[in-house]
């Protein structure tokens, strides 16, 4: 297949373009290589994937309406898989117009590609921070996401609910995954893991929000990408059985559309992770416990049986092992 994966130089574009290719599909990434962060490492992740012959690339902004719609003119991809966004929950408070114009108005130029070229499947990016307010755990899909607490969340559910939209006007069959706290080799210097990776080893002390009692459901992106590329692989249908009298918020009885989660249901205490780290590191990290910040819930938890269901997804990385192939990956790369 010819997959056009947007955010591919990005930590879980690059990881899933990667796989692809090895299998032998053709890929189209997009990525305009910002400078949110570390601009180097995504040149070094695209590097990568350029070594491969059946890759090409389009340095584009997501929000250029007219880039975007030539990009899908001339490729006319297979199936698209959407994770270029702007991520990350804290900083959606500074500078929230960047989220609009990157998840909002980017993906709205995402579903306008594929309503002219109708190809077979969209997969794409949300997050559990779709779950907002909601404490009924473990977070299920086929509760309603109504609250969200950070724009970034709200951009999200805004994805989803365009998504649907789409799929019941022009028939694109959209899967639409709620990431859970995903990490591991080549990730994000914004995310926690990276950052304390660096501070223990540089002997500064870490920021633990939450007193370090939060749960999260740490999923290892090899895991994420599985779940991925089974999607890419199977396009949903309008659901038979939904009732519109007591509509279910994870499919449609109009659309080919669902919402699934992509978590690794195992939640794991913050301090524990750091524990994990310590002991992989071999160094023992200062800790500058601090309360919670705004945006933050005290814990995320996966239930992920009805993407067990339609995928066979089956995670099976458990912190110690991700942690591990984290640290292995960063002292290579970083030469420390």
């Amino acid at each position: 297949m010819a997959i056009l994966v947007t955010g591919s130089a990005g930590f879980i574009g690059f990881h899933l373009s990667r796989r692809l290719l090895e299998r032998g599909d053709e890929v189209v990434g997009l990525d305009d290589l910002n400078a949110y962060y570390d601009p180097t490492l995504k040149a070094a992740r695209l590097a990568m994937l350029e070594q491969h012959k059946g890759y090409r690339h389009a340095r584009l902004d997501l929000a250029s309406a007219p880039g975007v719609a030539a990009l899908f003119a001339e490729t006319r991809p297979t199936a698209v898989v959407n994770l270029a966004a702007q991520a990350g929950v804290r900083y959606s408070l500074e500078s929230p117009r960047t989220y609009v114009d990157s998840n909002v108005v980017g993906f709205l130029n995402i579903l306008e590609g594929c309503r002219a070229t109708q190809p077979k499947n969209l997969v794409f990016a949300s997050t559990s921070s779709v779950y907002g307010a909601n404490g009924n755990m473990p977070f299920n899909v086929h509760n309603g996401a109504n609250h969200p607490i950070t724009l970034y969340a709200a951009s999200k559910i805004a994805n989803e609910a365009m998504a649907h939209a789409y799929a019941h006007l022009f028939g694109i069959p959209a899967t639409g995954f709620r990431f859970f706290t995903v990490y591991g080799p080549w990730g994000r210097p914004d995310m926690a893991l990276f950052k304390f990776t660096k501070a223990i080893l540089e002997g500064q002390p870490i920021d633990v929000y939450g007193q370090g009692q939060m749960q999260r459901d740490f999923t290892y992106v090899d895991d994420i990408v599985s779940g991925l590329i089974a999607a890419v692989d199977r396009p949903t249908e309008v659901n038979p059985a939904w009732d519109p009298q007591n509509p279910d918020p994870a499919t449609s009885g109009v659309a080919p559309w669902r919402v699934l989660n992509l978590g690794a249901s195992q939640k794991v205490e913050l301090l524990r992770y750091i524990e994990v780290l310590e002991q992989k590191l071999g160094k023992k990290a200062a800790l500058n416990l601090m309360p919670m910040q705004p945006g933050d819930v005290a814990r995320t938890d996966a239930d992920t049986a009805e993407t067990k269901a339609a995928l066979d997804y089956a995670p099976s990385t458990p912190v110690e092992v991700g942690i591990g192939a984290f640290v292995d990956w960063y002292r290579e790369y970083y030469g420390v």
